[in-house]
């Protein structure tokens, strides 16, 4: 795997990565509600769109170049094919922007696949849980 100087150390269990994952959905949130001065609001159903860059942020990366690029294809092409899979599933906001969340970092090379999908069979199985941790901010 890839190694660069992270911003965050990578969390070291599931419920750590529900953290990370909810801390950046909110962060994602709190930049989209800027893009209100520019008229451009990105509604919470399509907030996954900016999973790769939240990704890149917490990972102490440029958000800009090769790295945005390859975050948001894994992220994308994640999306699309769990979408197709599981349409009830990723119909809520907060699961599609984790998926790709996790699928970005699959793409940089940071977390191995079968790493990926275990986290996101756990995310998808405590759902609430990280709705919850959105709701009430990140402790």
């Amino acid at each position: 795997m890839t190694t660069s100087t992270s911003m965050r150390p990578l969390p070291k269990s599931s419920k750590g990565w529900m953290k990370e994952i909810a801390d950046a959905y909110l962060n994602a949130r709190g930049v989209n509600s800027w893009s209100l001065v520019t008229g451009m609001h990105v509604p919470d159903d399509n907030l996954f769109h900016l999973a790769p860059s939240a990704c890149l942020k917490f990972r102490g990366f440029k958000l800009s170049g090769r790295k945005l690029k390859t975050a948001t294809e894994a992220a994308l092409a994640s999306y699309i094919a769990t979408k197709d899979q599981e349409p009830d599933v990723m119909s809520l906001p907060h699961i599609a922007f984790a998926f790709c969340y996790l699928a970005a970092h699959f793409g940089l090379d940071i977390v191995e696949g079968a790493k990926v999908e275990k986290l996101m069979d756990y995310v998808v199985a405590h759902e609430r849980d990280l709705a919850a941790l959105i709701l009430r901010g990140v402790e």
